[in-house]
């Protein structure tokens, strides 16, 4: 029997979507008009940023962004036309490779940042008091343990959640 959602859930699931696809949207927008990035390069930028080298296996870089291979196979190649990332084949396996992070992707994605962190801030943070960061990390945190916990084992590398040297 399904269990419907009563009034204040629906008004907070329906909140919740509207957000986000409305703040997607206004970061996307933000992004493309002063950086010429798209919201799913930043994204890709950002997890290869994120790690101690900039570097990463293709299948991982598909579970951490949560993509069907084909999806970033596709958008890598869009990516390499424009010089913001490149891929080398991985010397202990033959049929791997890694997605590298070039000078390039690295100078688009320092210049994106910052109007991009401004923008999360004037929309979400600044909005928000201390206590409401912490229920809204708190919130993530139990969701996204809930995701995990109940996803189908699909053989797809896990990876570290959230960003290992505060990037956004």
């Amino acid at each position: 029997m399904t269990r419907w959602l009563d009034d204040h859930e629906q008004r907070a699931w329906r909140g919740y979507l509207t957000m986000h696809a409305q703040l997607t949207a206004r970061l996307s927008r933000q992004l493309q008009a002063d950086s010429g990035l798209s919201m799913s390069d930043f994204e890709v930028l950002v997890q290869l940023t994120d790690q101690p080298e900039p570097r990463m296996r293709v299948g991982q870089l598909a579970a951490a962004l949560q993509w069907e291979k084909s999806r970033l196979s596709h958008h890598l190649a869009r990516m390499q036309k424009r010089d913001l990332v490149c891929r080398e084949d991985c010397p202990s396996d033959a049929r791997g490779a890694f997605v590298v992070l070039t000078a390039r992707g690295r100078e688009a994605i320092e210049q994106a940042a910052p109007g991009h962190v401004d923008t999360v801030r004037d929309l979400v943070f600044d909005q928000l008091t201390p206590d409401q960061v912490t229920v809204l990390a708190s919130i993530a945190e139990r969701v996204l343990d809930r995701l995990e916990a109940t996803a189908p084992d699909a053989g797809l590398e896990r990876v570290p959640r959230g960003p290992q040297r505060g990037a956004v």
